[in-house]
């Protein structure tokens, strides 16, 4: 398993792939800041500005499409990709 970056770069878009990516396991400190955004239920722009280093004032679609997309991939990891962390993390 790869280990988990404090401050990575983002991608405009999330792995949508059905198994676990080192893009995953490099960013599941940025999913556990996202889902626990969204359980406070805050704002994405600030979401996307404090948690991605996406400005949604300079970019917003791209914010929003980044926003968008890795809350659901941390949604994903919560139902189906920690099971490939438990078996020892992503198929190299």
């Amino acid at each position: 398993m790869l280990k988990p970056l404090l401050n990575p770069d983002i991608a405009d878009v999330a792995p949508t792939s059905s198994f676990l990516t080192g893009y995953d396991e490099e960013r599941l400190i940025i999913y556990i800041r996202l889902l626990d955004a969204a359980a406070e239920e805050a704002d994405w722009g600030e979401v996307a500005k404090i948690v991605l280093h996406i400005d949604p004032e300079k970019d917003p679609e791209r914010a929003h499409r980044a926003w968008e997309t890795h809350l659901a991939r941390a949604r994903w990891m919560t139902t189906h990709g920690y099971k490939y962390l438990l078996a020892g993390g992503a198929p190299h």
